[in-house]
């Protein structure tokens, strides 16, 4: 059953799909009249672990049950215990963590760094980025109607590159650049990942000028590309690095983490969140990266992204011109228009995403998704396609 009504109370901001779920597990969710759909859009890539897993929703519960929440005013040990987590499953010299609410914020702070480091005002980003709606992130972000925003706020707007020209990043860098910002796998532009010479480059220009390299791993990060940080798959590690989405498997947290060598510059009062590093936010984060080693799913995530891009390329060039992405972040470049395809799955009881590219089918189902589940899915790309 397929219905779209939106609570009038909501402002009408949001292109909602007609599905209307009261209850997950796993992969899937069930609706409110028990007709269970296969989700592999994973909730815009936040249900890491697979909807509502046992261990998730064990760990908030006890969590809720000791200590529902205190501002930043007092240090927590559980705190401490996710931003030490953290720094081990991230790659050195990524030492120092700062917990926020949202990808958003998280890049926020990660550009305030920046600006307050070096004395700089400018950013250098990457043509097809998406890094948020708040006022600097929007400075960087691509697309007009997102840039307008910054203008209004009289911040500079970030010089745009290319996103597969390293020669014009390097051009483009100088003394007057603060910071470096990209994601090293473009999420809304369809999962398009970067060339690893362009990261290369960044992080060249980087140091040679003394700007800041920034990866936003919002979408791309906790494991959903080939490792941990996509960083550590592309061999390329930036001064600051954000993370969101999937890391309290749909809780809102995120995380910055920096190097000693930035962090030695900072000092009390320089960051702050009232609500960042809650402590229910924060055990919902350990035990999703307990759920990530001990089900082994960042290996799931590249054994099934991998039979997802064969089994669509397999469709053949008719149906599927190409496949981008890494892990479970997938983007189907298809001979059919996105929308279309995503709609006709509908009906297959099938959730999967569209990106601003109008070609581009994107998937990021949870990093749970099974094989079987994969199978279902493929199954039904050829006969929609």
């Amino acid at each position: 059953m397929l219905t779209g009504a939106t609570e009038s109370a909501l402002l009408p901001v949001y292109a909602q799909l007609p599905v209307r779920p009261v209850r997950g597990e796993g992969s899937w969710l069930i609706d409110e009249a028990g007709q269970r759909w296969l989700d592999a859009y994973g909730g815009h890539a936040v249900a890491a672990t697979g909807h509502c897993h046992p261990k998730v929703v064990a760990a908030i519960r006890a969590q809720a049950e000791s200590l529902l929440f205190y501002s930043t005013a007092l240090p927590l040990p559980i705190r401490e215990q996710l931003a030490t987590a953290l720094i081990a499953h991230s790659p050195k010299p990524l030492t120092k963590v700062f917990l926020v609410n949202s990808g958003a914020e998280a890049n926020e702070n990660a550009l305030h760094l920046a600006r307050k480091l070096t004395g700089r005002q400018l950013f250098v980003s990457i043509e097809g980025g998406w890094h948020g709606r708040t006022a600097a992130t929007l400075a960087v972000t691509d697309g007009e109607k997102y840039m307008a925003g910054a203008r209004r706020a009289g911040l500079p707007l970030s010089k745009k590159v290319p996103w597969n020209d390293p020669a014009a990043l390097l051009s483009t860098v100088d003394e007057q650049t603060a910071g470096v910002i990209l994601e090293p796998v473009q999420g809304l532009q369809g999962a398009r990942d970067l060339p690893v010479e362009l990261l290369v480059a960044a992080r060249k220009a980087c140091d040679r000028t003394g700007a800041l390299l920034i990866f936003d791993e919002v979408q791309c990060g906790v494991g959903r590309c080939g490792a941990f940080t996509a960083a550590e798959s592309f061999g390329v590690i930036p001064d600051l690095l954000t993370l969101a989405k999937g890391l309290a498997s749909g809780l809102p947290i995120s995380a910055l983490l920096t190097t000693d060598a930035v962090s030695a510059h900072i000092k009390s009062g320089d960051l702050g969140s009232t609500f960042g590093g809650g402590p229910v936010p924060c055990a919902a984060a350990l035990a999703t990266l307990a759920v990530l080693d001990e089900e082994h799913l960042i290996e799931n995530a590249n054994s099934v992204g991998e039979f997802l891009r064969r089994g669509a390329l397999s469709l053949g060039p008719d149906k599927v011109v190409a496949v981008q992405g890494r892990g479970l972040l997938l983007g189907l470049r298809l001979r059919k228009p996105a929308v279309a395809v995503q709609t006709e799955l509908l009906h297959h009881h099938i959730i999967v995403g569209t990106s601003s590219d109008p070609q581009v089918l994107r998937l990021m189902p949870p990093l749970s998704f099974s094989q079987a589940e994969a199978e279902r899915l493929l199954q039904a790309l050829a006969e929609v396609l």
